[in-house]
Parts: C-alpha cells; structure tokens; sequence
C-alpha cells in the first residue's frame, strides 16, 4: 500500500466509531484530511464538529458540516487526529502543522481521542520528528534559553504564525525517554503556550494503517 492509501485506510476505519447525533472533535494535517472527506455523506447526521484548525474549519464548512464553538458544546464524544509521531503506548508527538494548542484543547475536552496515523509515523521513542512547541512572540528568546538547558536546539518556524498569532520553535535533539515528565516541564517554562507532546492526556486508540491493514493499540 502506498502511504496515501494506508492513510485513507485509517480514515475509513475510524469512520465505525461515529455516532448519529454526535458533535465530533475534528484535528488537523493530510490524515485527518482523509477523515473529514469521508465525512461528506454523514453531515447532515452528525451534530456539527468542534474543529482545531482554521484550515480544518474550511474543509468541514465545504462538506456542509456544522462548524460549533466549543465554549458552546456541552461534551464530544469523539476527536480524531492524526500525529507526527506515536509509540505503542499512545504517547505523541503532534504540532507539525501548527495546530498543536487547539489539537490539546480539543483532545483534553473529548471523552475519547482516536489517533489515526500510517506506520511510517510509528517509533520505539519520540523525539526523531522536531517537537513543536508554541510560543507568545515576546518570549521567543527567553523560551529558547530554557529549552537549550534541557538540551534541546530550538529552531524558528521562519514565516508562520498559528492561528492563536503565535510562533512555533521546532525543537530538535530532545532526549524524550519520559514524555509526561518533559511535557509537564516544558508547560511550567513561561511564555510557551503549549509543546506537541500529547503524553498526560494520549490518545485512547491508535489506529495505523500498514500493508497487513489497519492496526489497533
């Protein structure tokens, strides 16, 4: 199977656990894309879709799916996302695209998160993709000094800004052997708003598609 091919396997696969009547949590990149395109024929039996992206928010509205705020959903029984990188115990590396605050907001909301992915994305430990990490501009420099102390080597997304107006530094060369103890440190250091580690709330399923199909963890 080609890598497009197993990401519109997972798609399809995490199709089964919709839900008529459902307001669902709709994440960002070219995997979740897969998944909001299947959705066209489900619009008009679906709540709506609380959506992590501006991006994401325009697929949806394209397909005629009810775009809703989440400060006015009660519960979301359902957020699908994809990642950058996942390890058998659901821990993830996300904010390739940017997105990786509304992503945690919207997971840390959602009664299950499935995480849909191909296996190219799946690794023994995180930290070989650059983990993003979401920074008020004013702090950039401050931020960056206290992540070079924990041996990272963060690196300015040159020419983005997130949908919340801020910058993303790519941090390369991080030793994540425990990720819910360097996603805990990294949100304590002032002026990041969020970093791409998605360990103290994983995803509840971890859908990979590979030649065998799809795998389920």
């Amino acid at each position: 199977m080609t890598q497009d091919e197993k990401k519109r396997a997972v798609a399809r696969a995490a199709l089964e656990f919709v839900k008529p009547g459902w307001v669902l949590g709709v994440g960002t990149g070219s995997t979740t894309n897969c998944f909001i395109d299947l959705l066209a024929p489900l619009a008009d039996k679906i709540d709506g879709a609380v959506s992590s992206s501006e991006a994401s928010a325009a697929r949806l509205a394209a397909l005629g799916v009810r775009l809703l705020d989440l400060n006015d959903v009660d519960r979301i029984p359902l957020y699908v996302d994809g990642a950058d990188e996942a390890t058998a115990q659901r821990h993830l590396i996300k904010g390739g695209g940017g997105a990786l605050t509304r992503e945690k907001i919207v997971a840390a909301a959602s009664d299950r998160f499935v995480c849909i992915i191909d296996d190219g994305k799946r690794v023994e430990t995180l930290g070989a993709f650059p983990l993003p990490v979401e920074v008020i501009p004013m702090g950039r420099a401050r931020v960056a000094a206290r992540i070079e102390k924990l041996g990272g080597r963060p690196v300015l997304r040159e020419g983005f800004v997130t949908d919340n107006g801020n910058v993303i530094l790519d941090v390369h060369g991080l030793s994540i052997d425990a990720p819910p103890a360097l996603e805990a440190e990294l949100d304590g250091i002032a002026g990041i708003v969020a970093n791409g580690l998605f360990s103290r709330r994983p995803a509840d399923l971890l859908l990979i598609g590979s030649d065998q199909g799809v795998e389920r963890f």
